[in-house]
């Protein structure tokens, strides 16, 4: 029997895609490249956004047209969160959430005895679960889920239903899975999760802990993924800068230039706190890039609202923006708000798409004249080598065939939109 795992949504998906693909193998499947014509197709789905939804939906009913033999599998935050939309009319032959990612080639196996649906979908346990948390190695950097989890029930957001309260992997199977990553030929190891600053609540541990368990392993370079501005305060920041191989990139959340937005979508901080961890961690990390989300059209978003937002966004001096309409949810407190209308919200979109491409090109020109240790990526390009810097900046060396994982120590040299170029220091 042969399997293709698809994933979707973030990358904490990814490392559960890790596992899943783990279990098939473990239970005698071996993996198959094209969909097309694998035996079983899992997609590991999202449900962060409506679009992310019609995504899995669109690509269940493609596969069964194109492959309809096959065992078609839906999991994730999908089912999770709305499961009896997932259970009924979907081309799906199994149908379960996140508690049962691990025991797929089971109900598989359970599936070809009885050929009747399975709908599956338990309630998410307050216990971490340690058999869904082996590493992502699948790419040049390796991702380690050490959080799963958000107590915050942001007003906009699904996530808690999807992925139920805080848990975190112990210390010692951090550093044992670091170790193991490195062990692998992985020079830069990333640490993830649904709220990663909240890391160590249930244990009486902070994110700063699995960042030091992470560090023994030796890994030349550790980068965290998204942070909740409120989880990093001043002793977090000190104790981060204690850890000399820690990248100087930082995703903080946004979401809102504007306090009363902000308020809104229960964010737990306003504008004045977020500028506070700005500048300390500037303090503490003088070549560091911040980097963000900004939601655009909230429920009652004003024009002044966003101007608000934008001049925020522009007074950061963010490095990077990703940019998102708000995207409804049923069963969040938002749905209920009064909407922006559609028009309004794309015309928004474009304004900040346009500052936040000014402000990467204002960082990217900071950045010419000075030297950094680059992480290459797999070739894109005869022309070029490719890779990121410790503060994440993407670079291209013209006139390079340097092998992947390796690191160069690289001079920026000029940029274009979207990236710099440097050349071998």
């Amino acid at each position: 029997m042969t399997y293709k795992v698809i994933t979707l949504g973030c990358k904490l998906n990814f490392c559960e895609s890790a596992t899943i693909e783990k279990a098939f193998e473990d239970s005698g499947f071996t993996k198959s490249e094209d969909e097309n014509t694998a035996n079983v197709v899992a997609i590991n789905s999202c449900a962060v956004t409506s679009v992310a939804v019609a995504k899995a939906r669109h690509i269940l009913s493609r596969i069964k047209r194109e492959n309809p033999n096959c065992i078609t599998v839906l999991c994730g935050c999908f089912p999770q969160s709305y499961p009896e939309e997932a259970a009924l009319n979907l081309p799906a032959d199994i149908v379960t959430g996140n508690s049962d990612k691990s025991k797929l080639p089971a109900l598989v196996k359970e599936y070809l005895k009885t050929r009747v649906k399975t709908v599956k979908i338990k309630p998410l346990s307050r216990e971490y679960d340690v058999s869904s948390a082996i590493p992502d190695e699948d790419r040049t950097r390796a991702f380690i889920k050490i959080e799963d989890g958000c107590d915050r029930f942001c007003s906009y957001c699904i996530i808690p239903t999807a992925r139920g309260r805080v848990r975190s992997l112990p210390l010692e199977l951090i550093e044992e899975q670091a170790r193991q990553c490195v062990k692998d030929g992985h020079r830069e190891i990333v640490l993830t999760g649904i709220n990663l600053g909240c890391y160590g609540q249930d244990l009486g541990l902070r994110l700063s802990d699995g960042v030091k368990a992470a560090a023994n392993s030796g890994v030349e370079r550790l980068r965290l993924s998204s942070l909740e501005p409120e989880m990093i305060t001043d002793d977090e920041i000190a104790r981060f800068h204690e850890t000399p191989n820690l990248c100087p990139h930082f995703h903080l959340s946004l979401q809102s230039g504007s306090d009363s937005v902000l308020k809104r979508m229960n964010r737990k901080y306003n504008t004045e706190l977020y500028a506070h961890v700005v500048a300390k961690l500037r303090e503490a990390f003088p070549t560091c890039a911040i980097t963000t989300d900004i939601i655009v059209g909230f429920p009652g978003e004003t024009d002044e609202e966003f101007i608000q937002s934008v001049e925020f966004a522009r007074n950061m001096r963010f490095a990077k923006i990703h940019v998102f309409p708000y995207s409804m949810r049923k069963g969040t407190v938002a749905a209920e708000m009064p909407q922006v209308h559609p028009s309004v919200k794309s015309e928004r979109v474009e304004i900040l798409t346009k500052a936040a491409r000014e402000l990467e090109n204002a960082f990217f020109e900071t950045q010419i004249g000075t030297k950094h240790t680059v992480l290459i990526e797999k070739t894109q390009s005869k022309e070029y080598s490719h890779g990121f810097t410790e503060s994440y900046i993407p670079v291209r060396i013209y006139g390079e065939d340097l092998p992947r994982h390796t690191l160069a120590d690289v001079k920026i040299v000029g940029r274009r939109d979207g990236y710099c170029f440097g050349k071998i220091d």
